[in-house]
């Protein structure tokens, strides 16, 4: 899916806005006649916590310790768990049991773990803090770094095949998901992402809008659309529900990014939770550096509306949590 970027007439993203301005309960109107009313805080401490607790179960401290401690140190240090409560949503918005979707749910997030260790390594962008604390090198090494992460690379694929209840999702379902998880890891999607953004950093020449965009919504957005096609998968979605739900996830990827380039220019590292300045300092190519900071801010509220437009039509309050939680990614503040 390819965006082009024709500025909106729009009144800018979030970051500018005080937290004041953000309820606990939202009425979210989604269309002529219908709002509903979702109080988010609570749907999301629910569901992180369900989240949190199944993350904890999966990697108990088992002989060797140490690898398990490096596992859980990172999987465990918090997070807003995006990931997995779009998992969880979508899987419950298609008519399906947030039970079927937990253990993709984790996966994704495990996978993403793994993606933040390595992409923390002095191999790659070097940072010394991730999510408030150390970063997983700074604590046990590179070398246990680097396999924490492929272990949570592996385990992940085992808790989709392994510890979806097979009662409650047929084993056709179970392999499509564990094959679009695939998909969207390896060098057609997070990896592809993550090359392509080594090579675009410090290059003589700023990459355009099109490399740009290849970049985020291989390197953000593809692990963000597994999460949300994962969960109508096992969920038992149609496959016009599994693509509509797709497209709106790979804007919701992007806004993802656009979002963090933001963020990096205008907040501190302490409001963070990791470095803040980092692309500046590493001459990485981001939006604000293309199109400026209030375009930057434009395209992002432009990705969040087309991400809403592709719920128009399901049950208005399933929907709600993945309505949220795109505003959710286009307000946050670290």
């Amino acid at each position: 899916m390819a965006f082009s970027f024709s500025p909106p007439s729009l009144t800018g993203l979030a970051p500018t806005l005080p937290r004041r301005a953000r309820p606990s309960r939202l009425r979210l109107v989604c269309s002529a006649s219908t709002a509903v009313s979702f109080d988010y805080k609570t749907y999301m401490a629910e569901k992180a916590a369900a989240v949190n607790k199944a993350l904890d179960e999966s990697v108990p401290v088992l002989f060797p310790e140490l690898i398990h401690e490096a596992m859980r140190y990172s999987l465990l240090a918090g997070g807003k768990r995006v990931r997995p409560v779009l998992c969880l949503a979508a899987c419950e918005l298609v008519g399906g049991s947030p039970v079927s979707a937990m253990p993709s749910a984790c996966a994704v997030e495990m996978i993403h773990t793994m993606s933040l260790i390595h992409d923390d390594l002095p191999c790659m962008d070097n940072d010394d803090l991730r999510r408030g604390v150390p970063t997983n090198h700074r604590v046990y090494g590179e070398s246990i770094a680097v396999l924490a992460g492929d272990a949570l690379l592996a385990l992940a694929f085992e808790r989709v095949a392994a510890a979806t209840p097979s009662d409650l999702v047929p084993a056709a379902r179970i392999l499509r998901a564990v094959a679009e998880l695939a998909s969207r890891v390896g060098s057609r999607g997070l990896v592809a992402g993550q090359v392509a953004d080594m090579a675009a950093t410090g290059a003589a020449e700023p990459v355009g809008l099109d490399r740009l965009e290849y970049i985020h919504l291989n390197k953000t957005a593809a692990l963000l659309e597994a999460a949300v096609v994962m969960g109508a998968v096992v969920g038992g979605g149609s496959d016009e529900q599994i693509e509509r739900l797709g497209r709106y996830a790979r804007c919701v990827g992007l806004l993802f990014q656009v979002v963090d380039d933001v963020l990096d220019v205008t907040k501190s590292s302490e409001e963070l939770g990791k470095t803040a300045g980092k692309d500046l300092a590493t001459d990485k190519t981001t939006y604000p550096k293309l199109i400026g900071l209030e375009r930057s801010r434009e395209f992002a509220a432009q990705l969040n509306r087309e991400a809403k437009e592709q719920l128009a039509g399901f049950d208005p309050e399933k929907a709600a949590p993945l309505l949220f939680l795109a505003d959710y990614i286009a307000f946050r503040q670290n």
